[in-house]
């Protein structure tokens, strides 16, 4: 009996994790570029592209014009969960190797909202730190060799 109690409860964790995560719906990708495109033109570029081609340049999606995304690009990237916020990993930001250059470690800042990224330094621990401002006050950024993104506020 304690073979088949033990059995079920590893078939059932088993389903758990093979279960997918589902992607963002048609519905729920137009309502984001709606709120995206703040200037209804039909592209982000400038100001309201900039964390989203931060996520496309972490996710290696390649864009047809620098500096521009598409309303079709943006679509298919956010169908394809491009611009869905990771959660940071307990502890972090961890101590290790990091092969990040300052800019994709900024992408990872930017993607995670952080404007004004400034003055990135990889420290003695591989965790790059630098500052920035998150919903509109000054932060401390760490981002460390997994890519968790953690500012003052977090730490």
């Amino acid at each position: 009996m304690k073979k088949v109690v033990v059995l079920a409860v590893a078939a059932a964790a088993a389903s758990i994790v093979a279960t997918p995560v589902l992607a963002a719906t048609d519905a729920e990708c137009r309502d984001m570029w709606a709120k995206a495109d703040s200037d209804k033109d039909g592209k982000l570029t400038g100001m309201e592209g900039v964390r989203y081609i931060a996520f496309m340049r972490i996710n290696d999606r390649m864009l047809a014009t620098e500096g521009t995304v598409t309303q079709a690009e943006f679509m298919e990237a956010c169908k394809a969960d491009t611009y869905k916020t990771r959660q940071n990993d307990a502890g972090a930001p961890l101590k290790g190797a990091n092969s990040f250059t300052e800019a994709q470690a900024r992408d990872r800042a930017v993607a995670q909202g952080i404007t004004n990224v400034a003055a990135m330094k990889k420290d003695d621990d591989g965790i790059w730190r630098g500052t920035g401002t998150a919903e509109g006050k000054q932060v401390q950024i760490a981002v460390d060799y997994k890519g968790n993104v953690v500012t003052s506020a977090q730490q």
